[in-house]
């Protein structure tokens, strides 16, 4: 005669064991419901212990589509944000965060834009420790900043690209006791010609070479004190980096501004 044996962990962590198994397989792979029980069927009893399911089966399609389904994204993406912030690495002293946006691949439908995420990267080990999407009818700029609240940015640079080289950003970050790089391009065409018209001629460079990716790039670097009218708060320095000519792309130039230490 079979008995159910009851689980020792409730209700609860059976869910948590299915949103775990779903996690695993994903990462490893799957990309549908069938997909991941086919990857969780696959498992022994002790795989199945270790992910905090007790049952002897794993679970089918149908209970991964109805648990996941009842998730509150946003509270999940915390979560896992949360750990995985305990995960990076810091770098003579600091924390190095990359944020950017993205439109995500594969979901656009005939009748319906692909959802765009703004999402924080560890430089050190490539690790997403958050990511939010933009609301409709919006862009990046707003999502950013609230993608920033959810951080402790003490000790933390945060690295942007032109788009968010806005002064309200700034202020969110160095408020939180954050600093900062900002690419400074054409967007911002009255703070691009001023930095353009420092006079680099008279800077000391550096020369940098790299290769990689079937290519080699020569970077030239020269960085000065940021002058008095740049108004962006606790600037220190300007940066210009020159891009050599590659196989794959032309020569560009770039301004930086980089905050105090």
């Amino acid at each position: 005669m079979l008995e159910r044996v009851p689980d020792p962990r409730g209700r609860r962590g059976r869910l948590a064991g299915i949103v775990a198994a779903a996690m695993c397989a994903v990462l490893a792979g799957s990309r549908s419901f069938a997909a991941i029980a086919q990857w969780a069927a696959d498992l022994d009893a002790a795989d199945l212990q270790r992910l905090g399911l007790t049952r002897a089966k794993s679970p089918d399609a149908s209970t991964f589509r109805r648990t996941l389904s009842r998730l509150d994204a946003a509270v999940l993406d915390a979560l896992i944000g949360a750990y995985l912030w305990t995960r990076t690495s810091v770098q003579d002293g600091r924390r190095v965060i990359a944020i950017d946006g993205k439109a995500l691949r594969g979901a656009r439908t005939a009748t319906q834009a692909a959802p765009h995420l703004v999402a924080a990267l560890d430089h050190a080990t490539g690790v997403i420790v958050g990511q939010l999407a933009t609301a409709a009818k919006s862009n990046e700029i707003p999502a950013v900043r609230d993608l920033l609240k959810t951080f402790d940015l003490t000790g933390v640079v945060v690295t942007v690209d032109a788009m968010h080289t806005q002064t309200d950003t700034v202020e969110a970050i160095v408020g939180d006791g954050g600093d900062y790089v900002f690419t400074v391009k054409a967007n911002q065409p009255t703070l691009y010609a001023a930095c353009k018209s420092l006079p680099w001629r008279m800077i000391r460079r550096y020369i940098s070479i790299q290769k990689g990716h079937g290519r080699r790039a020569c970077r030239t670097i020269k960085v000065v004190v940021a002058p008095a009218w740049i108004t962006f708060t606790q600037a220190a320095q300007v940066r210009r980096t020159v891009t050599g000519p590659t196989r794959k792309s032309p020569a560009r130039t770039r301004k930086t501004l980089k905050p105090s230490t």
